[in-house]
């Protein structure tokens, strides 16, 4: 039952840094638009930065539930 979990967390966490990088590569997007304000760039980029952060997050989580799953 225990493995059972762990997966469905892996693909929980899957899921999670699949929507990240989805929004990170949106901000990105929005960062080099030079028809938005300065103000919206930065904030993009920012963000952008905190999305890849998270991404790296939920694939390192998903990668240990996966262990776990398999042992």
């Amino acid at each position: 039952m225990e493995k059972i979990s762990e997966a469905c967390k892996a693909g929980v966490e899957k899921v999670k840094e699949t929507c990240s990088g989805a929004s990170k590569e949106t901000n990105k997007e929005i960062a080099k638009d030079s028809d938005q304000k300065v103000g919206t760039r930065v904030g993009a980029a920012i963000d952008a930065v905190g999305d890849k952060a998270d991404e790296a997050k939920h694939g390192a989580k998903k990668e240990v539930h996966k262990q776990e799953a398999t042992h």
